[in-house]
């Protein structure tokens, strides 16, 4: 299988990412990728850019140097209604294409308040109309009911990532990872592939997630970032729709 975009790319504006947009850029050339998506941290995030870089994102060049460059975010959910830490109306003003949404720690929303909690919250969470991606919910650090969560994102159009990162970033995923993914067949929903890239020579290295998503039984045509009419019709057919 190959996976023409990374859809979950980090640079030096999160803060605790190492690589800058051009240097992506010159690595997707480098290895074959179609695109990328730029997905840094959302304002909540230690460190992370002030909005101003995500409702400023249109300069940024569909294309450059032949490579597809896609405007994103890895938003936080802030509070147990389910907010994420960007207004709609800044998202659409930076023309974004991929808005993820997350559960990270010391950003409003903690851990440990149970299964039953986190479920109930990232369904909230992806209730939001421009939300498309859900990131990392394996995530054992905030562990939700997996059936549940894949069905509340199909009826929301909200595609679930399998994130290449997971088993260094987020140790103990792989089981819950593994889950998803087979509960995305069960339910004939969809994923894409992240690697969650926060330096350069991560891009594209999708290794560990093919051999998971093989594993649980998902072929080319489950995987949304295989190809661009794919990612028009899962994900920006969802932004665009909210940009008039």
């Amino acid at each position: 299988m190959k996976i023409a975009f990374d859809l979950h790319v980090h640079t030096v504006a999160s803060g605790h990412a190492y690589s800058t947009l051009e240097e992506y850029v010159r690595q997707a050339k480098k290895i074959g990728l179609e695109g990328f998506a730029i997905a840094d941290h959302g304002p909540a995030m230690p460190g992370g850019p002030h909005y101003y870089h995500f409702s400023n994102m249109r300069m940024i060049p569909r294309v450059i140097e032949g490579i597809k460059v896609l405007r994103g975010i890895e938003a936080n959910i802030i509070n147990e209604q389910g907010e994420i830490d960007m207004k709609a109306e800044d998202l659409k003003w930076g023309e974004l294409d991929i808005v993820m949404v997350a559960m990270h720690p010391r950003v409003g929303y903690e851990e440990g308040l149970g299964e039953e909690n986190n479920t109930e919250v990232l369904i909230k969470a992806m209730q939001n109309p421009i939300v498309n991606v859900v990131a990392h919910p394996g995530n054992p650090r905030y562990p939700v009911k997996i059936k549940e969560t894949v069905a509340a994102a199909k009826a929301a159009g909200v595609v679930i990532e399998i994130n290449n990162s997971s088993d260094l970033s987020r140790p103990g995923s792989r089981e819950r990872c593994l889950e998803v993914a087979r509960e995305v067949k069960r339910q004939g929903w969809k994923v894409v592939l992240g690697t969650d890239s926060h330096i350069s020579s991560m891009l594209g290295v999708f290794d560990s997630a093919l051999k998971l998503i093989k594993e649980a039984g998902l072929t080319e045509d489950d995987v949304v970032n295989t190809s661009w009419p794919k990612i028009e019709k899962y994900l920006l057919s969802k932004t665009r729709s909210l940009k008039c």
